[in-house]
């Protein structure tokens, strides 16, 4: 919901100051912004969404930052941000006809807990500005602590034009999702030179009051419980962790950012066959997880203690080798 009104309000700021020819969307491969139609245009996936191709408005697609199976052999002490250069393209060769660019900031969920550099977001930032873009950060999956700090776009040090949020705003408790613009886009909705500039998006449910004030107790909460600062030591531990998961599976790439933690699993021949086996071990010794593709990975609550994290890590460790 926040998405379709974030891409919505991305087209309608161009035409309130002026400029029609905006209706295009620059995002990454394989990102995943939600189901219905506009955001499917943005985050297609062939598997949750090849039955809607032809009703779609398919957005220019960059390439995305894979840094666990780095099409340019990097690692992280040469890398040098090569990926960038297909969106920098796009940027280049179709900003007059983009309404904003749309990213999942720091990590791609959907697309198999895609970790990636915070100076990807500083040059994608740097480069709308440039270009007088609005660039639109999907936190819904990582915003409130995900990634260790409030937002990935806090973490990188960037301000988006456009931030949405879902999830992590009630605590995960009741649905409930939010847009938020700076003032230059909110100011133009009310500018008295256009007749009507009028915001045409309400659906039933927005601003529903009991979810709003789960939303303001939520909010109350990481601050006055001290989320982030509380959960440093499993941060810590979690990245430990996975090393070690990673370490058993025949040194396969690991990644971790705050509150997540991923290995993708690098045996070519049978790795997403390897990861469903397992996670089907590790269900039946008590942790449910859902692997995507040959990536395994832990998505624990912020307020997990040491000792079921301690759990959870172990459980996995028995499922890999139960599974070898």
């Amino acid at each position: 919901s926040s998405i379709e009104a974030a891409l919505k309000i991305a087209v309608q700021y161009w035409v309130n100051i002026g400029e029609n020819g905006r209706t295009r969307f620059i995002a990454l491969t394989d990102g995943y912004h939600g189901d219905t139609l506009g955001a499917v245009g943005v985050g297609y996936v062939d598997t949750f969404h090849k039955c809607f191709r032809k009703v779609i408005h398919r957005a220019f697609s960059a390439q995305s930052p894979h840094c666990a199976q780095c099409p340019y052999d990097k690692v992280p002490d040469t890398c040098d941000i090569e990926c960038f250069g297909s969106m920098e393209t796009l940027i280049r060769n179709h900003h007059n006809e983009t309404a904003a660019v749309v990213v999942e900031p720091l990590c791609q969920g959907a697309a198999g807990i895609r970790i990636y550099p915070e100076e990807y977001l500083r040059r994608l930032r740097s480069l709308c500005s440039q270009y007088g873009l609005i660039l639109i950060a999907d936190e819904i999956a990582v915003g409130f602590g995900r990634t260790g700090s409030m937002f990935a776009c806090e973490r990188a040090g960037i301000i988006p034009d456009i931030m949405t949020l879902g999830k992590g705003l009630t605590g995960g408790t009741l649905p409930m999702s939010a847009a938020i613009v700076t003032d230059a886009i909110y100011d133009s909705f009310r500018s008295e030179k256009r007749h009507d500039n009028t915001f045409y998006h309400g659906h039933t449910f927005c601003g529903n009051p009991i979810t709003s004030a789960v939303a303001l107790a939520a909010l109350s909460a990481y601050k006055e419980e001290r989320i982030l600062e509380n959960m440093r030591p499993g941060v810590a531990q979690l990245k430990m962790g996975m090393r070690e998961l990673g370490a058993m599976l025949k040194d396969s790439a690991v990644l971790t950012l705050g509150m997540i933690g991923v290995v993708e699993i690098n045996d070519d021949s049978g790795a997403a066959e390897r990861a469903q086996r397992i996670a089907r071990r590790a269900y039946e010794l008590g942790l449910f997880i859902r692997p995507l593709g040959r990536a395994v990975y832990l998505w624990p609550p912020l307020t997990v203690t040491k000792e079921e994290l301690s759990q959870m890590l172990s459980i996995l460790k028995d499922a890999i080798i139960q599974t070898a």
